[in-house]
């Protein structure tokens, strides 16, 4: 990684920031990138949220990986990484600090959400090592109150 990015957790107070730098890096949203949705994340899970900054600049968020460990599975969700910031290793040294995450937990296998229009994305992801599962397909359904 460049030596002029740090990574450490989210705070909740971020959350603004974090939503913003989702809107301008991420490809696609979910129905959980919310204030509300983040906000539930991190309670539940502190540590789970790992952002980039620039060394100088504590406050200014660039990359962020969501390492989500639920006792069983390493979930992997919303790498992104500010355009201005790309190809300088951010996105590699985020999952390489989520996958220390998981192996101090006790996880055995991360799996990554990949849109299957996202070009970058995917190349991104295979240049890490991961690879699509054509066995499975992912089911989901939304949530209502």
């Amino acid at each position: 990684m460049t030596a002029d990015i740090a990574l450490r957790t989210a705070t909740p107070d971020e959350i603004p920031a974090l939503l913003a730098l989702w809107a301008r890096a991420a490809k696609g949203t979910s129905i959980t990138d919310d204030a509300d949705g983040v906000a539930a994340l991190l309670a539940r899970d502190p540590e789970c949220l790992i952002v980039a900054t620039p060394a100088g600049d504590p406050a200014a968020l660039v990359g962020t990986v969501i390492a989500g460990w639920d006792g069983w599975r390493c979930h992997l969700y919303r790498l992104a990484v500010d355009p201005r910031y790309r190809r300088r290793g951010i996105g590699s040294a985020l999952l390489a600090a989520a996958e220390a995450r998981f192996t101090a937990l006790g996880g055995r296998r991360a799996d990554a959400m990949v849109l299957d229009d996202n070009a970058e994305g995917q190349r991104t992801w295979r240049t890490a090592g991961y690879g699509p599962q054509p066995q499975w397909t992912r089911w989901a359904k939304p949530l209502t109150a």
